[in-house]
């Protein structure tokens, strides 16, 4: 597929880099696979193969080593408030517009609902009257 808009030169670039087909994919992998096994590293880049041994990350955090230290409820209502304000400052808050929209469909979405629940009271009302009497 020829592209005909003219290309800048990271375009180029960035063309250049890729394989244009599967096969020429396919080889650069094999290359780069042989390449890796030369070295005697694998893919992600460590010595020896792919096992993989856990360093020690040093002394656990206080929550994970069961001291927790007591922290004040005047700390804790503060550091709420804090949260509150910085969750309320990510709400996008609605236009006037929209919020003029939106509270004019519910008022009458609730005002057809109440209209129908009122109805259907009624109509049963005179039912059981009709029927007891």
């Amino acid at each position: 597929m020829s592209d005909d808009r003219e290309q800048g030169p990271e375009e180029q670039r960035e063309n250049a880099a890729q394989p244009s087909s599967a096969a020429a994919r396919r080889e650069r992998r094999a290359s780069a696979r042989a390449a890796a096994r030369k070295g005697g590293q694998d893919r992600a880049g460590e010595p020896g193969g792919s096992t993989r041994t856990t360093e020690s990350k040093g002394r656990p955090t206080p929550s994970r080593d069961g001291r927790q230290g007591r922290v004040s409820p005047f700390r804790k209502a503060w550091r709420f408030l804090r949260e509150v304000v910085a969750e309320l400052r990510k709400v996008i808050w609605p236009t006037r517009r929209t919020l003029v929209t939106y509270t004019l469909v519910v008022l009458v979405f609730v005002s057809i609902l109440v209209a129908l629940v009122s109805g259907l009271d009624v109509l049963f009302a005179k039912g059981v009257l009709w029927l007891f009497g």
